[in-house]
């Protein structure tokens, strides 16, 4: 079997790379950056980097997976041309693990008692709007990752049964529009990293949930936004 799984999260400011052993999941190195839009010069420098501090060279590589978003347009472009770049250039499987489930397995393997909550990821979206998506701690959707315009009703369904917890850079915007709530927990400091898409892309690797290296495409979840410049 080929030894390496590599995983790259680049939805959010936060430049991380990661490296896990496809045999058993296990984490061999990860490295980052939190340096807003490094991603663009930084990004092959961390991956050759990891590589060399570990021992390891690409073509020990047996796949690449991508933090498929939502997320930062500019990022998840970055990061979905450098995966397809290398898996066509390795003819190695190319696995999309979706940010938010990603996040949300990231706090789930750390929090006590974790079947107690539900867990939303939030990225910010602008103005009053987030990402998000709701899930178990064993990763069940039970939101489909969406746009959410933020108020005060905002999941109150959700909140009405279940604990759920927040986290995310969207996540302080909505603890401000809800105010306390008995059943929402907000958590300060999570970014998205590429060990989680690391371990959730081992798992789809050895399910065989490969994408079309040609024509993959990260999950934008809106349109991108673009204006045409003034003419002079």
């Amino acid at each position: 079997m080929p030894l390496l799984l590599l995983s790259l999260e680049t939805s959010s400011p936060v430049c991380s790379v990661a490296l896990h052993r496809l045999a058993d999941g296990s984490l061999i190195g990860q490295s980052e950056l939190r340096l807003d839009k490094s991603h663009s010069t930084h990004l092959t420098v961390l991956i050759e980097q990891l590589l060399a501090n570990t021992g390891h060279a690409l073509a020990d590589l047996g796949a690449v997976a991508v933090s498929d978003g939502p997320g930062s347009y500019t990022g998840l472009r970055i990061g979905g041309a450098a995966a397809k770049g290398l898996c066509f250039a390795l003819d190695i499987p190319l696995v999309a693990v979706s940010t938010l489930r990603a996040l949300a397995a990231q706090v789930a393997a750390v929090t006590a008692r974790p079947e107690t909550h539900l867990y939303c990821p939030m990225l910010d979206a602008r103005r009053t709007e987030v990402y998000a998506a709701l899930y178990t701690h064993e990763g069940q959707e039970v939101l489909a990752p969406t746009p959410l315009l933020l108020d005060a009703d905002t999941l109150a369904e959700q909140l009405a049964h279940r604990s759920v917890l927040f986290f995310g850079h969207g996540a302080a915007k909505f603890q401000a529009v809800l105010g306390a709530h008995s059943n929402a927990g907000f958590l300060a400091g999570i970014e998205p990293s590429a060990i989680a898409v690391g371990q959730l892309g081992v798992a789809a690797f050895h399910q065989q949930e490969f994408q079309d290296v040609a024509y993959y495409e990260p999950f934008y979840l809106k349109e991108v936004y673009t204006t045409t410049p003034k003419a002079k």
